[in-house]
């Protein structure tokens, strides 16, 4: 297991892995059945707009990791409740109720250790698999019909003024977009710290859910989970650069994102050799083949939920 990095070091990681991430975004978009996540592309474009959102961010992975190592985390449990934007041209994109509750359903099973593939994971990381006590409700659909073809990651689906449809309460509810997405892309999120704007979850209309639009390999909703994870501080499993790390102790040191449904174990060739997670939340791998995350993941998303974290208006009556 590899070496939690520490805070000092978030700004140079985010930086220093922009060529490595391009790359991967490259090859992961070039075949359809290939996972396309751009939270990462995102927010380099979001650090080079705005020169105070890096010091933003190493406050809160500094608080992180003192909270952690304080223990200075939630307790108890908390709901989410989550504001779906949707965002048509055709009739397809105007998913029904019954997907989007579909999406909804999936979040509170993969963040409470119900997922029916739960007890897939491995003996090696047994130990290690978490229920992270998040739940999820639904709160309001926004419907918006628009003549655009397809949308890109440039937030525009989140502004009213670009033919979008505005937040709702960004500060206490989680905007979850789907819309049509361009490139392949299957989906972005917002990291904590950034602006209340343009926070929240993108998802493409055919990786939402479970059923109607869902499109397989992407049809189990762990898309969903995927970017929620971002949205709560959590970042690649191999830290967007090649042995790169997440910020997570508990989770081995990956050579790059993982595709498809790896045959497990899979090795790593970074040092140790380890076996690789694989079916990681925060891989890239079909959604059939991710169902966990680990107790350091959960620690860290707790961690911006604690008293004076990121996040904690969520964590509110």
């Amino acid at each position: 297991m590899k070496k939690l990095i520490l805070s000092a070091s978030l700004v140079m990681l985010l930086f220093s892995c922009a060529e490595n991430d391009s790359t991967d975004l490259v090859s992961a978009t070039s075949e359809v059945a290939h996972r396309g996540c751009a939270s990462h592309d995102v927010l380099l474009n979001k650090l080079n707009e705005d020169p105070k959102l890096a010091s933003r961010m190493n406050e809160i992975e500094s608080f992180t990791e003192l909270a952690i190592k304080e223990g200075r985390l939630v307790n108890g449990q908390i709901e989410i409740p989550v504001v779906v934007n949707v965002l048509y041209k055709t009739s397809a994109e105007n998913i029904s109720l019954a997907q989007i509750q579909s999406q909804i359903d999936v979040l509170n099973k993969d963040f409470n250790g119900t997922n029916s593939d739960f007890g897939n994971v491995p003996s090696a990381f047994s130990g290690v698999k978490a229920n992270v006590g998040i739940s999820f409700v639904l709160d309001a659909v926004v419907r918006k019909s628009t003549t655009k073809t397809s949308w890109k990651t440039d937030d525009s689906m989140k502004k009213a003024n670009r033919g979008g449809i505005s937040p709702t309460s960004p500060t206490t509810k989680l905007n979850l977009w789907v819309c049509n997405m361009s490139g392949g892309i299957l989906g972005y999120a917002q990291f904590p710290g950034g602006s209340s704007a343009t926070d929240g979850v993108v998802i493409d209309n055919n990786a939402m859910g479970t059923t109607g639009s869902a499109s397989a390999p992407f049809n189990l909703g762990r898309t969903g989970t995927h970017e929620v994870g971002h949205w709560m501080n959590l970042r690649h499993i191999w830290g967007d650069a090649t042995c790169g790390s997440d910020l997570v102790s508990d989770t081995p040191t990956h050579n790059t994102a993982n595709y498809g449904c790896p045959t497990y174990p899979h090795y790593s060739t970074c040092s140790g050799t380890p076996i690789e997670m694989t079916m990681n939340y925060m891989d890239y791998t079909d959604d059939a083949c991710m169902f966990m995350f680990s107790d350091g993941q959960k620690s860290r998303m707790l961690a911006i939920f604690a008293s004076g974290g990121a996040r904690n208006s969520y964590a509110q009556p």
